[in-house]
């Protein structure tokens, strides 16, 4: 057999760590990866660095929109302490469609004694989502093959076959709630429940297995995060742990036992084709955690930005077609997924300034989607605004969100089933945020039903 047409050797998994050396290994991935950006960051943060101080202080990260607006004037690449970061909108979308950049970095490349610790640190089971090999932090032709992989999953086709199944989720949800007394919780009880079920359903894992998902979810989701604090990290590892070993296990399920679903069809691939292990353990971790955390986070903001202008609640009740752009304007005014980087790959000119191959450029898309050159009012909630979906809320370019359609025939059915089950729906409490920097939604929304 030629070299030409010869499979694609997949390695055996590597044997597990040494139990022994797990302590050194999670202080050393805590140094790297949170420790030392953590105190580089407040040391930015308390010299004056609007950006450093956006992600360590709540109120600011809260209320971000000032810091956007002082960036946004300053230019349209300003340095701070994560590199260059960016409000604009256009240059946002330059950086993000732009083949010049890519968002891989490759830690065994690294020489010398950081080189030496990041290999000690590296570990499978402690590995998140924004970590090698996952589509996340890869560029092509990598990422190019896991998209191939698992992009039928998430063709228009494959996702509007979807749609009757969140619709009798959704109407499930909402039945068990029409009994309740008194505020519930919006989020516990059905932002995070109906997405997690869709995801769930898709890629064949099982469904009783839900509150756990939801708290892996959220481990996953704070490694995202620079500079957490130990203990938080220690947490969130403890939850990755979780993750991966139901991953293995479930692995090991399907290789015996496939389906007919996502996951079975990427365990069960040969040939050129085939994972090996850790690309098999990232993309499904992936798939799980970003099937729902977007999700969950754009209804709760959805809701809150509707609570407070009723008259478009009740204009979207009266007429239900208008509930896609409604969407689209949520997740414009209120983005899930605040920020995003791209690193240079060769010297390359954006916005007038040239950039040595390596220079970072964070995005800050939650300001991009507030720019007034191209959203007229920017800080208005405006259901009907038709360029809404000019947002850059899934990202751009080969990045763009495989899940993005699915994220929205979810939001749009969830929003309009609600909003007809329970019409009188007002917040009633205070709703709590999610004390996340790339992520922005509401861990607690408190909600009366009638």
């Amino acid at each position: 057999m030629s070299s030409l047409t010869a499979p694609r050797q997949v390695p055996a998994a590597a044997p597990a760590p040494s139990p022994l050396l797990r302590p050194a290994r999670t202080l050393t991935r805590y140094a790297l990866r949170h420790g030392l950006p953590g105190r580089f960051l407040a040391r930015a943060a308390r010299a004056g660095d609007p950006v450093a101080r956006m992600l360590r202080e709540r109120d600011l990260r809260e209320q971000p929109y000032a810091v956007h607006d002082r960036l946004r004037a300053a230019g349209p690449l300003v340095p701070s302490a994560l590199g260059l970061v960016t409000a604009s909108h256009a240059v946002a979308q330059e950086v993000l469609r732009s083949d010049r950049f890519g968002v891989g970095f490759d830690g065994s490349a690294v020489p010398g004694l950081l080189g030496r610790a990041l290999r000690f640190a590296d570990e499978l089971d402690a590995s998140g989502v924004a970590e090698r090999p996952s589509m996340l932090v890869v560029d092509p032709p990598d990422h190019t093959r896991y998209r191939r992989l698992v992009g039928r999953a998430f063709t228009p086709r494959a996702t509007a076959a979807f749609e009757p199944m969140i619709r009798r989720t959704a109407d499930a949800l909402l039945d068990d709630l029409t009994g309740a007394d008194g505020p519930v919780d919006l989020v516990d009880r059905y932002a995070a429940q109906l997405p997690v079920l869709v995801i769930a359903e898709l890629l064949g894992v099982p469904t009783d297995r839900r509150a756990d998902f939801l708290r892996w979810g959220a481990a996953a989701a704070a490694t995202l995060d620079p500079g957490l604090p130990l203990r938080r990290y220690v947490a969130a590892e403890r939850g990755l742990r979780a993750m991966h070993g139901f991953l293995r296990d479930h692995f090991d399920h399907l290789r015996r036992d496939p389906g007919d679903d996502l996951v079975s069809r990427l365990v069960g691939l040969s040939g050129e084709e085939a994972l090996t292990e850790r690309e098999l353990h990232a993309t499904v971790l992936l798939l799980l955690g970003a099937g729902f955390e977007t999700t969950v986070n754009l209804l709760g903001n959805a809701v809150v930005a509707l609570d407070a202008h009723r008259d478009q609640w009740d204009a979207l009740r009266a007429e239900p077609a208008g509930w896609a752009n409604a969407v689209e304007e949520a997740l414009r005014f209120d983005s899930p997924v605040q920020l995003t980087s791209r690193a240079a790959r060769v010297e390359v000119e954006v916005a007038g300034r040239r950039l040595s191959p390596g220079t970072r450029v964070t995005l800050l898309l939650g300001a991009a989607n507030r720019d007034p050159d191209v959203f007229p009012e920017p800080a208005r909630f405006d259901v009907t605004r038709r360029n809404a979906r000019e947002h850059l809320a899934f990202s751009a370019g080969v990045h763009y969100c495989l899940g993005a359609g699915l994220a929205r025939l979810e939001a749009e059915v969830a929003l309009r089933a609600l909003s007809e089950r329970f019409p009188r729906l007002r917040i009633a409490g205070l709703p709590v945020r999610r004390d996340l920097r790339t992520l922005r939604g509401f861990e607690v929304l408190p909600v009366s039903l009638r």
